[in-house]
């Protein structure tokens, strides 16, 4: 009975800052249920606790959408019972990013419960013998899956915080590893999937559990594999490394088929009392009280017939809050139960015309035309040299990707935050947010 009731305990811990002296969730880290994994993991065990890493994955994933698609400019997040969506986030006037309020805390905090809750599940792994339960391969699936998880959940974090830094060496809950910037964040990052995938690759034919349907055709080892490969692919054009990108998407899903953009990895959600309902849903003409509401640049700077403006629709009547006024809706999940992607390829598409430009760019233009055809759109006749190159790839980026997490970590890569339209005079673009205050140093 204790063993279970931890288990539901691990399923359900989903807030609290990891850091945070005052989280009571793994208080008694020695207690009974955590020793009953420690000394027993069966495979009914295993299977429970990947669930609680598919439920924590997903936690106050709306607030991470929001901090970027809102201080990228793809949209603007209405809600009269909290201005900071549209103060704080845009840089209004005074302004600043607070360390200590919810659109920090929270997904940072979420983020790395699904760390954490992925570095216990390794510790029970590793901790005892497991060979009566488990296969070697199966250990090794195991670890591959878990290890990439840590490196997207990481990932999302440093794309917050950015130069002020993530923590990435926190397996040993007291011992962690110092916050380390950017640029070595990415490489540990990278690191970890190449481990992951090393550990896929050894994984044999099957998983030891279940996974959702968001994972279909990513649900063995070696095609969870094209996955992992695909986010060190995203981290690689972070880096700046693009022979490294162009060599993890000869190994991931890529696929250069205008039909195919939407094949890749997503989060899933449901009404089930135990589940949780697709944060990024609003139905058409929400009120001030919670609406997503489309930055205009977003339709004025479009092509004529780009089939991707689907992605907003227009409300029946304008809405205005605190100086804005827009009258279409981000519309891109038509329900509750709408899955949201981690990964697809359309991005890896873009992705491989990215990691082209410099090197083959005949062939970057290929692929920004598949993209293209795919919405509606007549093939590219702009320059072939670099700028030109890099200004299409970034605005097929923006419309291909709207309101998925990208655009303003695209902006800030290639350091054209400056260049994100300001709905108001007072308002600025934030680069990054600071580290929580519940972090210390």
């Amino acid at each position: 009975m204790k063993k279970q009731i931890y288990k539901i305990l691990f399923f359900t811990a989903v807030v609290g800052t990891l850091f945070s002296c005052d989280v009571e969730e793994f208080s008694d880290l020695n207690n009974p249920e955590v020793d009953a994994f420690g000394e027993n993991l069966t495979r009914g065990d295993l299977q429970d606790l990947i669930g609680g890493i598919f439920y924590s994955s997903r936690a106050t994933l709306g607030t991470y959408y929001d901090d970027c698609g809102v201080i990228g400019r793809e949209y603007w997040r209405f809600s009269s019972s909290d201005p900071r969506f549209t103060s704080d986030l845009l840089g209004g006037e005074n302004a600043i990013l607070d360390n200590n309020t919810f659109y920090i805390t929270n997904p940072w905090a979420s983020r790395y419960r699904t760390v954490k809750n992925a570095n216990l599940i390794l510790g029970f792994l590793e901790g005892q013998d497991v060979s009566a339960q488990f296969s070697d391969a199966e250990v090794n699936a195991t670890k591959g899956f878990l290890q990439t998880f840590i490196a997207h959940e990481l990932l999302l974090n440093l794309n917050l915080t950015y130069e002020n830094g993530i923590r990435t060496d926190v397996a040993d809950a007291d011992n962690l590893g110092p916050i380390v910037a950017n640029t070595q964040a990415l490489a540990n990052i990278r690191a970890i999937l190449e481990s992951g995938a090393n550990n896929l690759g050894n994984g044999g034919a099957a998983f030891p559990f279940p996974v959702t349907s968001g994972f279909t055709g990513f649900d063995t080892p070696s095609s969870f594999l094209s996955a992992n490969q695909a986010l060190a692919a995203r981290v690689a054009a972070y880096q700046g490394d693009m022979a490294a990108a162009r060599s993890f998407l000869a190994g991931s899903f890529l696929s250069l088929d205008g039909a195919a953009l939407n094949t890749g990895i997503y989060h899933t959600f449901s009404l089930a009392a135990q589940d949780l309902p697709n944060p990024m849903f609003f139905p058409m003409n929400a009120t001030t009280a919670g609406a997503r509401i489309m930055e205009p640049s977003f339709l004025t700077d479009a092509e004529a017939n780009d089939t991707r403006l689907s992605k907003v629709s227009e409300r029946d009547d304008e809405i205005t809050l605190d100086g804005l006024t827009g009258n279409f809706d981000v519309f891109i999940y038509p329900s509750q139960e709408a899955p949201i992607a981690i990964i697809r390829n359309e991005e890896l598409i873009l992705l491989y015309a990215e990691a082209n430009i410099s090197s083959n760019p005949g062939e970057a233009v290929n692929a920004l035309n598949i993209i293209r055809d795919a919405a509606g759109l007549d093939p590219y006749t702009g320059g072939t040299d670099t700028a030109s190159l890099t200004d299409e790839m970034l605005n097929q980026r923006r419309y291909s990707l709207y309101a998925e997490g990208h655009r303003w970590i695209d902006m800030r890569r290639y350091g054209r935050l400056d260049q994100l339209p300001l709905a108001r005079p007072e308002d600025d673009v934030f680069t990054q947010f600071p580290v929580p205050l519940t972090e210390g140093n």
